[in-house]
């Protein structure tokens, strides 16, 4: 199949070059989409509480949520290499049901639509049904543009949380607050710190003692020509098709994920302040979505595919809602972009660098206002120019090492 030029509609180049409002938190822009998974392991303490605050750990937000409807497994097996977790990918066809995700797939029919491609790809709904129903050369183009530019970016991160037990640790804080509560009441003649002494001692036994490490594996799925013209030529439909549908189902090993790699955490303790001593899982969602965290942000570092692209907010002064979460330091260095078209094709042009202004990086952590971090309250980074022309509100940039 030969090569379809890459064609993009006015209005998506509009939509990615307009959105200049401060309140905007949500700039439309194209981002990867992404699906986490948890490995829990149901031998270890505090199993069951990190497979409860994994499901609340949301998608970052330089991400379309690709969710599955699985997003914990249960495996006894501790993951010492990546052959378990390839293999877990590929025997239950990850691969095949992100593409259904994709194209919103029945499973019972086999029917499928291009809504979603069109929402996350700022296509215009009506000109591309019109062009898709015509079966042209630039329906097709702009279904070629959404395969390299979105379906290609998908994404599977497969989480490896395990427990390290610090008991002795948090038996000896628990012990000191005890103590302290003790001493204040026979300093004052009351019981009501001896009281709350024992409370805060018996939570701190519990949670003090409370670290993870997560060891995180990185997939992107395999979206090529072949693979493409392949699932529009034998498995897509928009009406029921008996053939294809059989087709798609007897064929899903055809579908397949890359490794790319993996990250860890470094397991470094979490700070207590901001948490609710009444809401044991909430350290425990802290200390596993700041490690998650931790780990999406090395990994988008170093491995290039996964990169993001962050829309400049402002530029007077410049800015982007982007932050220590993203693992933003005094030393990051980022490239501005800007999408220009060339023979048909969208294609992002280098026009200049950015660094952030040191005090100004926005801590956008979990629970970082909460502890009072410095940096909580700023809502977005300002960065300062290091190089290039006049930059505007849309344009995107990419941190570059």
């Amino acid at each position: 199949m030969k090569k379809i030029a890459l064609v993009l509609t006015l209005a998506v180049l509009s939509v990615m070059q307009s959105y200049a409002q401060k309140d905007s938190t949500a700039m439309n822009y194209r981002r990867s989409s992404l699906y986490s998974l948890l490995i829990n392991h149901d031998d270890q303490k505090f199993a069951r509480e990190i497979s409860d605050v994994f499901r609340m750990i949301p998608t970052p937000d330089k991400y379309n949520n690709h969710d599955l409807s699985v997003k914990v497994v249960s495996m006894g097996q501790k993951l010492k290499d990546t052959q378990v977790v390839d293999e877990f990918v590929k025997n239950n066809g990850i691969a095949s049901r992100m593409v259904s995700r994709w194209f919103n797939r029945d499973p019972l029919t086999g029917v499928c639509d291009v809504e979603l491609v069109k929402e996350r790809g700022l296509y215009d709904a009506s000109e591309f049904d019109k062009e898709l129903a015509a079966r042209s050369q630039r329906g097709m183009a702009m279904l070629e543009d959404a395969g390299e530019d979105l379906i290609g970016n998908s994404f599977l991160v497969v989480n490896d949380i395990r427990y390290i037990d610090r008991e002795k640790t948090g038996k000896a804080f628990g012990t000191a607050f005890r103590i302290l509560g003790a001493v204040a009441d026979v300093a004052l003649g009351t019981n009501s710190f001896s009281d709350l002494g024992d409370s805060m001692g018996d939570m701190m036994e519990t949670l003090k003692g409370f670290k993870v490490n997560v060891i995180t594996h990185l997939y992107q799925l395999v979206w090529d020509e072949e693979t493409a013209m392949t699932f529009y030529r034998d498995y897509y439909c928009t009406d029921f098709d008996q053939a294809k549908k059989q087709a798609f189902d007897s064929h899903r090993s055809k579908f397949s994920m890359k490794y790319i790699g993996m990250q860890k955490s470094s397991g470094k303790d979490v700070s207590f302040l901001g948490v609710n001593l009444d809401e044991p899982k909430q350290m425990i969602r802290k200390a596993c979505q700041r490690a998650i965290d931790e780990n999406i942000a090395s990994l988008q570092q170093n491995f290039e595919a996964f990169k993001v692209k962050t829309p400049l907010t402002e530029v007077e002064p410049i800015c982007a809602q982007i932050g220590m979460k993203e693992g933003i330091t005094e030393k990051s260095r980022f490239e501005v972009l800007e999408a220009v078209m060339k023979d048909n094709k969208v294609e992002y042009k280098k026009v200049g660098e950015i660094k952030p202004v040191s005090g100004m990086i926005w801590d956008n952590r979990y629970m970082a206002k909460e502890e009072g971090a410095v940096g909580a309250e700023l809502g977005q980074t300002t960065f300062k120019k290091v190089s290039g022309r006049d930059f505007y509100p849309g344009m995107l940039i990419r941190e570059i090492k």
